[in-house]
């Protein structure tokens, strides 16, 4: 019997990003079906009834959760190279980064404000220079091996052109070797058939914002 995977996203989620570059990563075919947020579908808020939040990866109809937990799942579940260090110690910090990410929503007060409120909002974008310290000289932040720490982080690479736009922030001057990093993770399959174009989104990111400055 063939393997069913299903993942339930929304194009421009960061989130939904993670679980497309790490199945992607391990070789797995899936059926990528895109919700619509302002009508759920009946199978997203089956398969997450706590949050109703995509994403949600469906294997063999269990759902799974969370895109740290379903990067960890992927992992897990299908055997070709791995995303998490052996080394437990390593495995530890992959997890302490990732988790870092996720701690720091980078960028999202800085396109949603404007005025003094975005100037305050401009320090969220200096956790990137904590990440820019992180990876040092290394080509990945696991070393030479692209994982965990890779797939949590990339996806905010599709959302720099809208930070430096809307927040007059320069990526280059300000953090050279994570925008090296991240061309050098676009360069991997798995990543650029998993990110949008930095312009689409960014006239995405537009349009919201307009939307609920009106509400």
């Amino acid at each position: 019997m063939a393997e069913e995977v299903i993942l339930l996203d929304f194009w421009p989620s960061l989130f939904g990003m993670r679980a497309r570059i790490a199945l992607r990563e391990k070789g797995v075919e899936f059926e990528w079906r895109e919700e619509d947020l302002s009508n759920k579908s009946f199978q997203l808020l089956k398969m997450n009834p706590l949050h109703n939040q995509i994403p949600v990866l469906i294997h063999n109809g269990k759902p799974v959760c969370e895109s740290l937990i379903m990067v960890q799942y992927i992992n897990e579940t299908w055997g070709q190279s791995r995303l998490l260090p052996s080394d437990p110690y390593e495995r530890a910090c992959a997890r302490f980064w990732a988790d870092y990410v996720d701690k720091k929503s980078v960028g999202r007060r800085v396109w949603l404000s404007t005025g003094e409120a975005q100037e305050a909002a401009k320090k969220d974008i200096e956790c990137l220079k904590v990440f820019e310290g992180e990876l040092g000289d290394k080509a990945c932040f696991g070393g030479e091996r692209f994982g965990c720490v890779d797939v949590s982080l990339i996806p905010f690479y599709s959302w720099f052109y809208a930070l430096e736009t809307f927040a007059n922030f320069g990526m280059v001057e300000e953090c050279p070797k994570l925008v090296a990093w991240a061309k050098r993770c676009m360069q991997r399959e798995s990543v650029a058939k998993s990110l949008p174009d930095q312009y689409k989104l960014y006239e995405f990111l537009l349009e919201l914002k307009k939307k609920l400055q009106a509400q």
